[in-house]
């Protein structure tokens, strides 16, 4: 078969305009390849320090910890480190203050059945390495107080000589609650792990659930662990403990903790 031959297409003369980027497109371009070559040293930049420690601090620190925090624990190297600006680092060449870590707050219960998983083995951890340690209980207002106080004390079991007081941490409400009540409430707990113990709970809460929900009987008779973030100092005078971050970082943890300062 005869093959035919291509004729070539013609072109109109016409010339094909070029479209050239404008200049904002290509400084989105850049700034998007800058985001993604760039993108590990910034994450490694925003690592390297944790929460500024407020310059009134004046005490020895502590951590609480629960299941809830992700990672390791290394309980013979746990130390706060701050560099020149009073933030916290995990870098010892960027350390100014290193301050050894002395004792550790430890979830045990929540409501009258909860039981955090890891109770068990940092209580015993924190023993073992001769950090002073407490056990907390998450109160929860919906349920019975007396049963919360036994769920918690047959949770920890006996408490040592050098252990910290037992602490009732107290947040929430469930709606309908009445301050009364809630009151009423928390002191039937309060009171049963007293007398089981011999020893006054310490109360944790947010300075401003004091303020609102908690009736002068429980905050003149127990001893206060006060929550309170981003400021020199609490409202409050009569803390003796202060959570005064929940982002620092501790030589020792692999990722952010609560951290508290007790009172001199």
């Amino acid at each position: 078969m005869q093959k035919t031959k291509k004729r070539k297409k013609r072109t109109s003369g016409k010339r094909v305009k070029v479209i050239k980027p404008r200049w904002w497109s290509i400084a989105a371009i850049i700034a998007v390849l800058a985001v993604l070559i760039g993108r590990p040293f910034l994450q490694k930049a925003l690592t390297e320090h944790g929460a500024t420690i407020p310059t009134s601090v004046r005490g020895d620190y502590g951590i609480d910890i629960s299941h809830n925090n992700r990672g390791s624990i290394v309980w013979d190297s746990l130390m706060v480190m701050t560099d020149r600006a009073g933030r916290t680092v995990k870098d010892i060449k960027a350390a100014r203050n290193i301050t050894p870590v002395s004792y550790v707050f430890i979830k045990a219960t929540e409501g009258q059945s909860m039981n955090d998983r890891r109770f068990k083995e940092y209580w015993k951890a924190a023993a073992d390495h001769g950090i002073q340690r407490g056990a907390y209980h998450f109160y929860r207002t919906s349920k019975d107080p007396l049963r919360q106080a036994r769920h918690f004390m047959k949770t920890v079991g006996q408490i040592r000589h050098g252990d910290l007081p037992p602490v009732l941490d107290i947040e929430t409400t469930h709606k309908g609650l009445q301050k009364d009540q809630l009151n009423r409430n928390l002191l039937i707990w309060l009171k049963a792990v007293e007398e089981n113990y011999g020893r006054k709970p310490i109360i944790y809460t947010y300075e401003s659930y004091a303020r609102e929900w908690l009736s002068e009987e429980i905050t003149d008779n127990y001893p206060i662990w006060i929550a309170h973030y981003r400021t020199e100092s609490p409202d409050r005078k009569d803390w003796q403990f202060w959570q005064f971050t929940d982002r620092a970082l501790v030589y020792g943890v692999e990722y952010p903790v609560d951290l508290s300062v007790r009172k001199r």
